[in-house]
């Protein structure tokens, strides 16, 4: 792994976060860096890209120690996709490889949900999810012969954030806490 390009990524949203910018500022300046980490992937180990046979797969690559941040790997098997889910903090989604499908769902008057129409997230592009602007959707591998990964970024350590799945025609939900698949994380600080 090349813990330069992560530990420079790491380092630069640290270095924005810490003015105390508005959501909009780190969707504009962070969405970059994270478009920067994600124009290649040779970065990333073999370790941290390991599908799961059944599920999909959530690898904890970095979490800031003030908890402002998480970056995490998820990786896709053909056909694996999330429950609609909620993340209650804002986050960042860079597709490093393969293709990821993604439908935002809106809560209707009777309590379901509804889906929005869907797009695909490319290689080198980023989405974002806000609890002010979208928040629940469902993402899914949109390639049903390969593995796609994409890294996300959010504001909190989403592997302890207590959060929740929703039915979607009823709208009840369920809440969970997804942890990380992961035993060891990387050590950016690596040089050798």
């Amino acid at each position: 792994m090349q813990e330069g390009k992560l530990l420079s990524f790491v380092k630069g949203l640290a270095t924005l976060l810490e003015t105390h910018p508005s959501e909009e500022i780190i969707f504009s300046k962070g969405k970059k860096l994270l478009e920067n980490l994600i124009q290649s992937y040779d970065w990333l180990s073999e370790e941290f890209c390991k599908p799961h046979p059944q599920y999909y797969q959530q690898y904890l690559l970095y979490a800031d120690p003030l908890d402002r941040f998480s970056v995490v790997s998820f990786v896709w098997g053909p056909g694996q996709k999330t429950p609609l889910h909620n993340h209650t903090v804002w986050g960042m989604i860079g597709q490093l490889r393969g293709q990821e499908r993604s439908a935002d769902y809106y809560r209707q008057p009777d309590g379901s949900y509804q889906a929005d129409q869907s797009f695909i997230c490319e290689p080198g592009q980023v989405a974002t999810v806000s609890p002010s602007t979208h928040d629940i959707h469902v993402v899914e591998n949109a390639l049903s012969d390969q593995t796609s990964i994409s890294i996300h970024v959010y504001g909190g350590n989403i592997g302890r954030i207590e959060r929740a799945v929703f039915d979607p025609a009823t709208g009840s939900e369920k809440l969970f806490v997804s942890g990380y698949a992961n035993s060891v994380t990387p050590n950016l600080w690596n040089a050798a």
